[in-house]
Order: structure tokens, then sequence, then C-alpha cells
């Protein structure tokens, strides 16, 4: 397994792969990996074969965080992640420096972004009003300097993968995108870096994201109902956990993330919640 850290010697190697016909699966991450990064990195293997070449990023990208948000306290372990990388078949590391990501930001002379204007709008967006947009613009240099065939994203962030498709299908990315399953712990809770951040108190109560997700199943599981009842319902379930605060809970299309005004069965369904100060999502086809 090589690590590089350079975007040119990066983009020099992806190049030469596509000279010589090899193919690339690409997992972005923001390091601190747990099993569902590794769920990724053997999906992409199991995309472009044996003798594919699988990168993994572990890039913490600051423009995707508001000044309020919590990129300095993001946990990060790259002796650790470099371990599971290898133990998991990874070929290459792309550990660029925010330097090499956005040359000329520290002093001002960074000023191209990448921005999706419909998909963004709602749920993450209208609680991260900046995210969005540095989420696009990270994944597009990305696609630019790992050059993948396949690059494969996770469901848990589900407006953020329907984004990344839209706007490789706008821009003309010439790669397949794959949205792998959610995994989680044995008592519902969905992986993720954040967690831990949790203190144990606020590791028992994050439970209520995915029985937020049971509770709104069964309750569709009797016929559909508005949209809001449902919402409203949800939004008291939660308060009932005192270390626990919602952000926003909504019911809306699984393709054009339009919000639904019935909850039905095949509805999706998104949430944020505060447990303590570290704010976690989930989602879940209801």
């Amino acid at each position: 397994m090589r690590v590089i850290r350079s975007t040119a010697a990066m983009q020099r190697l992806a190049r030469r792969c596509q000279r010589e016909g090899r193919r690339v699966g690409f997992v972005p991450t923001m390091g601190y990996l747990h099993a569902g990064h590794l769920s990724l990195v053997h999906r992409a293997r199991r995309a472009i074969g044996p003798k594919g070449l699988v990168v993994v990023s572990i890039y913490v990208n600051p423009t995707q965080f508001a000044p309020t948000e919590d990129l300095a306290k993001y946990p990060r372990d790259f002796a650790r992640d470099a371990r599971l990388c290898r133990e998991a078949g990874v070929d290459i590391i792309f550990a660029p420096s925010d330097a090499e990501m956005y040359p000329g930001k520290s002093d001002g002379r960074y000023s191209a972004y990448v921005v999706e204007e419909k998909l963004s709008r709602g749920m993450e967006g209208a609680s991260r009003p900046t995210h969005f947009r540095g989420v696009t613009t990270v994944v597009a240099k990305l696609f630019h300097l790992v050059l993948p065939d396949v690059a494969v994203f996770g469901a848990k962030d589900w407006q953020q993968a329907a984004i990344v498709r839209r706007m490789v299908r706008d821009l003309n990315f010439p790669l397949r995108l794959i949205v792998a399953p959610t995994v989680r712990e044995r008592d519902g809770l969905a992986l993720s870096s954040r967690n831990k951040l949790l203190t144990p108190g606020q590791r028992a109560q994050a439970t209520v994201l995915s029985r937020a997700l049971a509770r709104a199943r069964a309750a569709v599981k009797r016929g559909p109902l508005p949209a809001a009842r449902l919402k409203a319902d949800l939004a008291r379930f939660i308060a009932r956990e005192p270390l626990a605060r919602l952000d926003y809970v909504e019911c809306f299309d699984a393709d054009t993330l339009q919000p639904a005004a019935r909850a039905a069965r095949g509805t999706h369904l998104a949430l944020a919640v505060f447990a303590g100060k570290t704010r976690l999502i989930d989602n879940g086809r209801l």
C-alpha cells in the first residue's frame, strides 16, 4: 500500500492507470475509519476486480464546516486508518494537505467552488447552508485527481449521495456511482466517526435516531398518514431523551428529495439529532 500526499502525484498515477487500462475504485473519506468505511472499500474492490486499484482518500475537508462547527474536534488517527486500509486491501491512500487541495486559500487567492442548486436546499442544506458547497467542491476535485471508474458512497449520508449523483450526471463525470447500505451497531446506531465524541450517556440516548426510524416504519405499516403528523410524533418521541435535541426530521421522495405531504411505505425519512453537542444523522426507507 502506498500513501500519496501530493495532488500532482495522485493525478500522475491516475493518468497512468487510464493509459494502462487499469480500473480505479474510489472511496472518499474524512478518516477515523470504521466498519462502515471498510464495507465501502470491499464494495469498491468487488466493482473493479482484483486487478484494479482501490484508492481511499483521507481528508478532513474544511470547506464543508461552518465556523461554528466541529472541524477542530473532528477525530483523526492516520496511523490507525492506514493500518485498517492495509488490512482491507487498499492500494492507495490519498491524504493531501489543505495547501494541496486549496492552493492560495490561506491568503485569499482561492475562489472557485462547485455548487448544486436544487437538491442541496433542504434538510442538511437548510441546517448547514455552506455545507454542500464544500462537499461538491471537494468531491469534484477528488474525482479530477483520482479519475475513478467507480466511486462508492454510504447511504447514511443519503442527501449527500443524491447531490453527488446529480453532479456526476450534470457535469458529465465519466464514472459509476455506487451507494452502499448503512452499517449499524448491534443496537441500531449508524456507524459514524463522530460517535467517538459521545459520552456514555449520550451514546445510550443516540439510538433514538434508529428507534425513531423504526417507529415511523411501524406507523406507516398501519396505513398512509400526513407527513406533518408523523414528524410531530417523532419530535415528541425524540424529546423524551433528555440529552437529545432534534434539528430536523423530514419525509421526502428518495430520488428528487422533495418533501412528501403524506408518509407511506416507500417514503424516505431523514433526521438530524444533537446528542449533547455532537450532531448525528440517519435516514431510511419507510
